[in-house]
């Protein structure tokens, strides 16, 4: 089920809510709530997938029976035997669906043979169900949180429908004390359904229009500099658009549910450096990253030429996340080479320039990476990257591309304003004057009302990382 669908926004989600608040709190407790956020979200998921709900539900029965013992043989020669093993239970799903095909034709590119991938689909959101359940055993094994005793408690944890499909990734450490006792206020309801409004407006509204742009280029036959810039522009607010989006609508849905969530975005495009960029995209598999990956790897408490191969491991690993692929191996590579670049030769030359040139070289990275990100081959990615930069290009700009640079001129002008805090800050302000009580709803109402009449009208217009 799409968070942006007539489904979601007009029958599951009011009905949900409705029966969510109609529970009573004894003593307080949200034991009752957790149980009926529990079977909502299994409904949530199987919409879709009924047969991948087993998938999940075994898992994470087995990752809450393994933190228990974890928890009872804590100081034992068993508990890092367990684990391995925890990590192998929720790696191994993840590695079968999402890499063995990838695995099979790498090698036998290499080695002539003709192994056959076995055909199995991508159970939606398994890479972040996964991540939450490592980073729960991981926090056990470190002493950092105490073991949920209360399955039913665990399972809402890992299947909580706001951020099950496409994120942000949720800690344990982070909800635990949500799960077991938390406050409802209109005021935090009242902020959720702006934050979810806000969320589906950039989906509907900036995202799919953008996609579309950058689909029509992407299908285009024409070969000049204009039709590549515009493309890779067009791509990098489509993907911004529509995760942060998500985003936006995950954690707004968990605040009307009395849960906080990270921000999982940061205005990324107006970074000046990559370095900066990273802190400001896509937040939580970064620090996930940062604090499961590279910190237990040494770091940069290490010698330089280990620290280069921890960043390179943790790129082209973050690259493999997003999909068994070459294109995405080599994407999360690039970021790796420009970060030690970064770390190691440029770093205070950048410091030096102007913030505009700043800003300006880290945009050409960006761009760059999202037309290797997005390329189906990689003699295709560097067809696209090559007329970026000048080569191979045929002419400054071709008639096409300028008839869409015109006909998109608004939604590209929108999406570049509303990549910036520009909007943020103007609504800020706004919000100090007595006028703002009834211009608030009123704006959460139009973006519903104009999002709903987009989806009525539109197609199917899946979320882009519903596939990792």
């Amino acid at each position: 089920m799409l968070f942006s669908s007539i489904t979601f926004l007009y029958y599951f989600l009011p009905a949900t809510l409705a029966a969510y608040f109609l529970i009573p709190m004894p003593n307080g407790s949200p034991r009752f709530r957790n149980i009926a956020l529990l079977i909502a979200s299994l409904a949530f998921y199987a919409w879709g997938e009924p047969m991948n709900i087993f998938l999940m539900a075994v898992e994470t029965a087995a990752m809450w029976w393994l933190g228990l013992q974890m928890d009872r043989l804590r100081g034992s020669a068993w508990q890092k035997p367990l684990l391995v093993l925890s990590a192998v239970i929720s790696i191994g799903p993840l590695a079968l669906f999402k890499y063995s095909g990838f695995i099979l034709s790498s090698v036998n590119s290499l080695a002539g043979t003709d192994f056959s991938a076995p055909a199995l689909t991508l159970p939606i959101g398994i890479s972040f169900y996964t991540f939450q359940l490592l980073s729960y055993s991981i926090d056990l094994y470190r002493g950092d949180v105490e073991p949920e005793r209360n399955i039913l408690d665990f399972a809402a944890y890992v299947a909580l429908f706001p951020q099950l499909i496409a994120g942000p990734i949720v800690r344990y450490a982070d909800v635990a004390s949500e799960l077991a006792s938390r406050k409802h206020t209109v005021g935090d309801f009242a902020v959720g359904a702006r934050r979810f409004s806000i969320g589906i407006g950039k989906k509907v509204l900036m995202s799919n229009t953008l996609g579309e742009l950058a689909g029509i280029l992407k299908a285009s036959n024409d070969n000049s500099l204009l039709g590549a810039w515009l493309y890779a522009v067009a791509y990098a607010l489509h993907i911004y658009f529509d995760f942060s989006g998500y985003s936006d609508m995950a954690i707004g849905i968990g605040r009307m549910l009395g849960f906080r969530y990270m921000e999982n975005f940061n205005y990324p495009y107006v970074a000046k450096s990559v370095t900066e960029y990273w802190r400001r995209w896509h937040i939580s598999l970064s620090s996930w990253f940062r604090d499961y990956v590279y910190i237990p790897m040494g770091g940069s408490r290490v010698s330089p030429a280990r620290r280069i191969a921890n960043i390179l491991t943790v790129w082209l690993l973050t690259g493999l996340w997003h999909g068994a692929n070459w294109n995405f191996v080599l994407w999360g590579g690039f970021f790796g080479i420009v970060l030690i670049l970064e770390k190691h030769l440029i770093g205070k030359l950048l410091d030096k320039c102007w913030p505009i040139a700043r800003h300006a070289y880290v945009m050409l990275v960006v761009c760059l990476s999202w037309a290797l990100f997005d390329a189906q081959t990689l003699s295709s990615a560097g067809g696209v990257i090559s007329r970026m930069l000048g080569f191979g290009s045929a002419g400054l700009a071709g008639n096409e591309p300028l008839y869409y640079l015109k006909s998109y001129a608004v939604p590209l002008i929108l999406g570049i304003v509303g990549a910036t805090p520009a909007v943020k800050l103007l609504a800020s302000k706004l919000e100090s004057k007595s006028a703002s009580l009834f211009l608030q709803p009123l704006a959460t109402a139009i973006l519903l009302l104009a999002s709903t009449a987009f989806l009525v009208d539109g197609s199917f217009n899946p979320f882009i990382y519903f596939r990792f």
